[in-house]
C-alpha cells in the first residue's frame, strides 16, 4: 500500500517533520511511503496512494500560501479528492496558528471528498487532536509525535482499504 506525505518547505522545518511522518507510515508492515514537496511530486505515486498527508509551515497564523494555492488548483488534478487525508504544521512559537493552519487543509480535504484522520486523540499519549504541530526551535522534541502520528495514518489506511 502507497502513502504520500507532500509538504511546502522554505526553511526546511517542514520537510523534516514530512520525513519523519514517513519513518513512522513505514513501520507498518507492507506500507511504502514517501514524502515529496508540492512544488515537485510524483503524480503517479500520490495518484496510486491510499492516503495523503499535507503539510504547510505557518505564516500569520496560517497555512502557507503556496499551500493554499496547490489546495484551490493542483490538488483536484493531483488525484487527493476521495483519500484517506491528514494534515499537519510547523511553527515559530507555541500558538503560532498551527492548529488554524490544519484546520483550513482539512477543510479543503473535505470539500474534495476526502475522508479525514486527525491522529487518534483517543488512542493516548501522545496526544495528537487535529494533526501533529512542531515549534521550530527543537523540532527533535516534536519528532516521535510526528513518527507515532505516520504509524497511526498507515494503520488507518490499511483497516479501511487492505482487504
Amino acid at each position: 500500500m502507497k502513502l504520500a506525505v507532500l509538504y511546502f518547505s522554505l526553511s526546511g522545518h517542514t520537510k523534516q517533520m514530512a520525513e519523519e511522518i514517513v519513518s513512522g507510515m513505514t513501520e507498518v508492515p507492507g506500507v511504502e511511503a514517501k514524502a515529496f514537496s508540492i512544488t515537485d511530486f510524483d503524480a503517479s505515486f500520490v495518484q496510486e496512494s491510499a492516503a495523503v498527508v499535507l503539510g504547510t509551515p505557518v505564516y500569520m497564523a496560517s497555512m502557507a500560501h503556496p499551500m493554499h494555492s496547490f489546495l484551490q488548483t493542483t490538488a483536484r488534478q493531483s488525484g487527493i479528492p476521495g483519500k484517506l487525508c491528514g494534515a499537519f504544521a510547523t511553527e515559530d512559537y507555541v500558538h503560532g496558528g498551527g492548529e488554524a493552519a490544519i484546520e483550513e487543509i482539512l477543510k479543503y480535504c473535505l470539500v474534495m471528498g476526502c475522508l479525514t484522520y486527525s491522529g487518534g486523540g483517543a488512542f493516548g499519549v501522545p496526544i495528537i487532536h487535529l494533526g501533529p504541530v512542531a515549534v521550530s526551535d527543537d523540532l527533535s522534541k516534536y519528532a516521535p509525535t510526528f513518527r507515532t502520528y505516520g504509524t497511526r495514518m498507515a494503520q488507518t489506511a490499511k483497516k479501511l482499504f487492505e482487504q
